[in-house]
């Protein structure tokens, strides 16, 4: 039945439903078989009708009597039982039956209809439709502060006309006026608390999606770590409605409960990781992360609030309802008070040279690596809020990361990591992720780190894709569209590629890895061609002028880029030629710009941009022109049929560096 049926008075409602053939408790007790049925259609006149008035009366009786049968309050049971008999009364006028329950329904909607046309004009009755997604705002909240100052004038309205009363002239009437006052002013109360409610889901589902939105921030994607969610305005009406509820003068058991738990369950999530600790971290190494509790003005003075950190693994993140009692690692300086900023009016613990002393492993399965294990540190606090005699345990745990005791484990981790925060679905079981994904996601990923890492604008392009796709697959010749074609963990950093010592993530890495640290400019003004096969780079540069060149990432070495050229063959026609790999420490020597400049014998960037008009800008102004000396030490090879990037090149230039 409706919430606001408790609005209407005693006399409407015993007349709407006439208890010696329609009592209350049948609408109350078969209310939605009751909605469900087309009580419309009758009319008296429609006497083909009956049949099907007859088998509703029917139902009806011997619904009535089976839950009198089950429910264990025998004072309804009894009434129930003495409804039903009394409803055999229409067995011979069923159509009588079906009109009657016609017109109580019709004239309940228009009553319920005035009643909501009042509350809305009056005390802004108002749900949310097709807002459970939305975010909350602070137009939304004011909406709801306005909901709880219109409560707070009809009681006082009605504080004021209980001083007026005369006791002594008081009859039963008046008595009863004031009952449909207390009930009135209850509905208006409920419908605070469930606009209360709807905008706390709000609240909660826009935290949930800023801690995903921060997930995601770790392979490239936007992020605005700026939070203002409201939480202690949400406080605040929460305490006055429950101050309204006892200032009502009669309990309301319901309220108060949803109230009370409306409250702890924004006290425990409003614990937030505002500075997330590293994902890849090594043992003995110092790192930091901020804790920000959002009700930091809610919290009751005295005592000062202790955070304390510790490191949790993955069984343990699943069970967070326990306190975790295996200790699997040791932190070094894990913990931190909380503390105001009237600044910036937040309430952070920051926890500073933090560390982890020792870690204590699980089983490894099958050939699970230690960087494939993800912990989490788990940060907690017991918290008394203002208002409240209660205190609560509040907790947050961080994103996933891993532990390593070496450097040369770090890209491994990172894979790790890379992997969990691209492929992972919201609302998952930690630290759960497929174990193969699409190409499609693959390369969305591949790209927003990419160019996250670089911090360029300028993306990988179609040709960059598929060559990626044709090294990750191990499929040179495959021409056709990898899109959903599934890769795997494996394929991604476990298995080495065809015919190299490393894993398609290490290559990848140390791709962005030089390309940030001494291409980023090279690469955003579309200079380098980049991720390239042979049988593409042949395709695009046999039909160029010698001296034609373009700028490539090697496929055969960690980090480094080398220069495709065309160059005349021995027979008088021509050949592709690649100049061995320029690695970090070669471009730490000598720029790129410079060692372009070096080389006299490419004259044109692909498709045909003289060399240095293009590259001018990147002349340091100490080069010269060694052509003599290339054509005596510097090895050059071929990039026909199968010839690979393991060239003899000797020199690279390094020892012009400092001329």
């Amino acid at each position: 039945m409706s919430q606001l049926i408790p609005c209407l008075p005693d006399d409407t409602v015993n007349n709407l439903y006439p208890p010696p053939a329609f009592p209350i408790e049948v609408r109350h007790f078969l209310a939605d078989w009751i909605e469900s049925q087309r009580w419309d259609d009758f009319v008296l006149e429609k006497v083909e009708m009956e049949s099907q008035a007859r088998a509703l009366l029917e139902q009806t009786i011997s619904m009535l009597q089976t839950m009198a049968q089950q429910n264990s309050n025998v004072v309804d049971r009894m009434k129930l039982m003495a409804i039903s008999r009394n409803m055999t009364r229409f067995q011979q006028q069923p159509l009588q039956f079906g009109v009657m329950v016609r017109d109580i329904l019709r004239k309940e909607r228009v009553l319920l209809s005035t009643v909501k046309s009042f509350l809305t004009k009056n005390i802004c009755y108002q749900q949310y439709p097709n807002r459970e997604s939305s975010f909350l705002n602070l137009q939304d909240v004011d909406h709801l502060v306005l909901k709880v100052l219109q409560l707070q004038e009809v009681r006082k309205q009605k504080h004021q006309l209980q001083e007026d009363l005369n006791w002594e002239r008081q009859n039963f009437e008046g008595l009863r006026c004031e009952r449909g006052r207390l009930r009135f002013t209850a509905v208006i109360l409920a419908v605070c608390v469930d606009c209360l409610d709807q905008c706390q889901t709000r609240l909660i589902s826009r935290l949930k999606t800023w801690r995903w939105e921060q997930h995601k921030a770790t392979i490239g994607h936007p992020f605005d770590d700026n939070l203002n969610p409201l939480c202690e305005q949400l406080v605040g009406v929460n305490g006055k409605l429950r101050q309204e509820l006892m200032l009502i003068g009669e309990p309301v058991p319901e309220l108060q409960e949803r109230l009370g738990k409306l409250l702890q369950v924004l006290i425990q999530s409003s614990l937030v990781v505002e500075k997330q600790p590293p994902q890849v971290i090594k043992t003995q190494s110092k790192f930091s992360t901020t804790v920000r509790y959002l009700l930091g003005e809610k919290v009751a003075p005295g005592k000062p609030v202790m955070l304390k950190a510790q490191i949790i693994n993955e069984i343990q993140a699943r069970n967070l309802a326990v306190v975790p009692a295996d200790n699997v690692g040791e932190l070094i300086n894990n913990s931190a008070i909380l503390e105001h900023n009237t600044a910036t009016k937040s309430t952070c613990a920051t926890f500073r040279n933090m560390s982890i002393k020792k870690i204590k492993r699980a089983d490894r399965k099958g050939s699970e690596s230690v960087t494939e294990e993800k912990f989490a540190l788990l940060f907690s606090a017991e918290i008394t809020i203002t208002g409240c005699d209660t205190p609560y345990r509040i907790q947050m745990i961080s994103l996933p990361v891993v532990v390593i005791v070496h450097g040369s484990q770090d890209n491994n981790a990172l894979a790790t990591i890379i992997w969990d925060c691209a492929f992972s679905e919201p609302d998952r079981m930690p630290f759960v992720v497929p174990e193969r994904v699409p190409w499609r996601m693959m390369y969305s990923t591949l790209n927003s780190k990419f160019t996250s890492e670089v911090q360029t604008q300028h993306g990988l392009d179609h040709y960059n894709q598929h060559f990626l796709a044709q090294k990750i697959f191990d499929k040179p010749d495959f021409a056709e569209d990898y899109s959903n074609m599934m890769v795997s963990w494996a394929q991604f950093n476990k298995e080495v590629l065809p015919g190299r010592p490393f894993t398609f993530w290490q290559w990848f890495e140390g791709v962005m890895e030089l390309t940030k640290k001494h291409l980023k400019t090279y690469w955003s003004e579309g200079l380098i061609f980049g991720f390239i096969g042979k049988q593409h780079l042949h395709l695009i540069l046999k039909d160029r002028p010698n001296g034609t060149f373009l700028l490539r990432f090697s496929d055969s070495e960690i980090g480094g880029i080398t220069i495709a050229y065309v160059s005349a063959s021995e027979n008088g026609g021509q050949k592709i030629q690649n100049i061995q790999p320029f690695s970090k420490r070669d471009l730490e020597i000598r720029s790129l710009g410079d060692r372009i400049r070096d080389i006299s014998h490419i004259t044109h960037l692909y498709p045909e941009f003289p060399k240095d008009e293009v590259f001018k800008k990147f002349y340091s102004g100490n080069g010269f022109h060694i052509q003599s000396i290339l054509h005596r030490q510097l090895g050059v090879y071929s990039h026909l049929g199968s010839c690979s990037e393991t060239g003899t090149l000797t020199l690279k230039f390094g020892s012009f560096g400092q001329m």
